[in-house]
């Protein structure tokens, strides 16, 4: 590999370092290897998870010595490392840099790109990683606490929200989530707080004013600072009086996301659970439709794998896909219809014999007075 741990999981995954500038890695046989330089040297060789730690300014010194000139770069350094650890050629991630792999084929070296993560051992997770990914909940749980606590303590005037002396708008109350999340040791970047007709678009963070009795979907998805690791929850509120129809909107929502948490355990198709939920609103008159202008309903999967990612293997959605055990799931069903608005549900369950574990708490009163 050659990346930074921020936008490559698989580096952190195998150094269990957070090193913000790229660097090489590689493994051969079971032994893993970084090259760094003597800004992050002493600090890796006292708390990463990487066998050997080489210096990256003395693999530069070889390579100007093999290549017999002073424009060394990253891949002539890795064809002096390749030399003296006797290898011929690279299997690489699906994000490895695509400059990098043509030199390193202009240089004769094989090089064999994998779809996704370099590590198939992701998808499961270890008892540490479980609590990693408990922690990352709660970080979520606190973002969505501060985004309740503001819908609370706003007024309603003229049919708009207003927290101290302000309208409230969807920009103010990420603020707020964001906050909150920080200060709990994790970064929740790409919020979602998005209100009325804005929240039928699902990934739409939402912008502008917020109005009295209408649905607000805040999704919190925050990265741990000290493990990487995530947490990704979503709840619906409205301030003020529902109406019937928004009533009957987020017990469906409700009722859908429960049945599809009760259906995870070890062995499962990610596809059956799905269709489940698809047939649960449709036998409800919740109807899902697709046109030129986009979609209506329950048009996205039902979740997703979570890890150093947000979203990672396995899928919860119309692709087979069996669950394997330790894996960590989200279970996020939603309905979207403009002029009503948008209610999404999830939380963060592990794969077990036995069925779900939960690592993801908070309530589920939506109605906020």
């Amino acid at each position: 590999m050659y990346a930074d741990t921020r936008t490559s999981s698989d580096q952190l995954y195998l150094g269990k370092l957070g090193v913000p500038d790229a660097f090489i890695s590689f493994k051969k046989g079971a032994k893993s290897y970084a090259v760094l330089s003597q800004l992050e040297y002493s600090r890796a060789l006292k708390g990463s998870a990487f066998d050997t730690i080489l210096s990256l300014e003395e693999w530069m010194a070889n390579a100007r010595s093999k290549f017999r000139r002073t424009d060394v770069g990253i891949a002539e350094v890795i064809a002096a490392l390749s030399k003296a650890y006797r290898m011929t050629g690279f299997r690489v991630s699906g994000d490895f840099p695509a400059w990098l792999a043509f030199e390193l084929r202009d240089l004769g070296f094989e090089v064999k790109a994998t779809q996704g993560s370099i590590f198939p051992a992701r998808e499961t997770k270890s008892e540490e990683e479980i609590l990693f990914l408990k922690e990352g909940n709660r970080c979520s749980a606190a973002g969505i606490w501060a985004a309740e606590k503001a819908l609370k303590s706003a007024t309603v005037k003229r049919g708009y929200l207003y927290l101290d002396g302000k309208r409230l708008t969807s920009e103010r109350l990420r603020e707020v989530i964001e906050v909150a999340c920080l200060m709990s040791g994790a970064v929740s970047l790409d919020t979602i707080a998005a209100a009325g007709d804005q929240a039928c678009d699902p990934h739409c963070a939402g912008s502008g004013p917020i109005k009295a009795n209408e649905l607000i979907i805040v999704d919190v998805f925050p990265r741990v600072s000290k493990t990487g690791y995530h947490g990704d929850m979503t709840r619906t509120f409205l301030k003020g009086t529902p109406s019937d129809a928004q009533r009957a909107l987020v017990s469906a929502v409700g009722g859908a996301q429960k049945q599809a948490v009760e259906q995870v355990r070890t062995g499962v198709n990610g596809k059956t659970i799905h269709t489940s939920i698809v047939t649960y609103f449709d036998e409800r008159g919740l109807k899902t439709e697709r046109n030129e202008t986009g979609a209506i309903g329950f048009f996205h999967g039902t979740g997703h794998g979570l890890g150093l990612d947000v979203h990672e293997v396995p899928r919860i959605s119309n692709v087979n896909y069996k669950l394997k055990r330790d894996s960590v799931v989200t279970i996020e069903p939603g309905l979207y219809y403009p002029g009503l608005g948008g209610c999404r549900v999830e939380d963060v369950v592990a794969v077990t014999d036995d069925g779900p574990q939960i690592l993801s708490t908070y309530h589920y009163r939506w109605i906020v007075k």
